[in-house]
């Protein structure tokens, strides 16, 4: 069961932990002159403030406990500037009050040995999504069925984007009307773990203001699960392909998704490995 503390309390673990952290840190760490005049160890605070970016006063307020708010992209800094492994910027969130986002504020969060596991399934495409479709990762089938997503950059490289903003006559989802209801309901569910994170809230923002379909998709509320799917797309030199998506979740990274695009037919087999450059089996 987990235990939330008074605002009063949170304050002070969070006022200790940020102290803490900040002692453990040598000025040489960061590129700063030890010195021979400090009277404690570790980063003063306004080194801290000034590596991040951040007020001095803002932060010897959050370090004394006082009840100021602070963003997902000061914490970040915060976190950055300290140099915390991911359990402990989990901690600092939560001390801070900000729900945490299991990827960095970027979705970017894998297992090292994800790449190496995408990779190994070729001929099948594969890639490692976050909750809010941002590709993470790809081998090299996907980047061939889908060079533009591959390719892309920022927003370019979320499926939800990539494929609400661009016009009807331009989208490889040929399925698009059945498919796109139920991923709108998969980021729903996820949603509903970050309420309150401004990454997420500016996402959604964003997407509705470019897409009428799916600001209508998004205030049904529709929940939804991954699952396996049959999705069919239209590629620009082999044409159709019909595939089959399984789903698989690491559980050390419980918001992060692999995808395994499996063909429907010998027809969109030979067509993946024609993308390849390999000799249809």
């Amino acid at each position: 069961m987990t235990t939330i503390l008074p605002p009063a309390r949170r304050r002070e673990e969070l006022a200790a932990f940020l102290r803490t952290r900040r002692a453990r840190i040598r000025p040489e760490d960061v590129g700063l002159p030890s010195g021979a005049r400090r009277r404690t160890p570790g980063l003063r605070r306004e080194e801290v403030a000034q590596l991040a970016g951040v007020g001095v006063t803002w932060y010897t307020w959050l370090e004394q406990g006082r009840p100021i708010n602070a963003s997902v992209q000061v914490l970040d800094a915060i976190a950055r500037t300290l140099r915390l492994d991911r359990t402990e910027c989990e901690h600092l969130y939560r001390l801070a009050d900000m729900p945490w986002v299991a990827e960095s504020s970027n979705g970017h969060s894998l297992e090292p040995d994800t790449q190496a596991i995408l990779d190994a399934l070729n001929p099948l495409p594969a890639a490692a999504y976050s909750s809010r479709y941002d590709l993470l990762a790809n081998n090299l089938a996907y980047e061939r069925l889908f060079p533009g997503l591959a390719g892309g950059h920022g927003l370019g490289r979320n499926v939800l984007w990539h494929l609400f903003s661009c016009q009807d006559c331009c989208t490889p989802f040929i399925n698009k009307d059945e498919e796109l209801p139920l991923m709108v309901a998969q980021v729903r569910t996820a949603f509903g773990r970050h309420l309150g994170d401004p990454v997420w809230t500016d996402f959604v923002r964003r997407l509705s203001a470019v897409s009428p379909v799916f600001a209508s998709l998004w205030a049904a509320h529709n929940v939804g699960q991954p699952g396996i799917r049959v999705k069919i797309f239209r590629h620009p030199v082999v044409g159709e392909v019909r595939l089959t998506t399984s789903t698989f979740t690491p559980s050390t990274t419980p918001e992060t998704r692999l995808v395994i695009y499996s063909p429907r037919d010998e027809t969109t087999r030979a067509r993946l490995n024609q993308l390849l450059g390999a000799v249809p089996r």
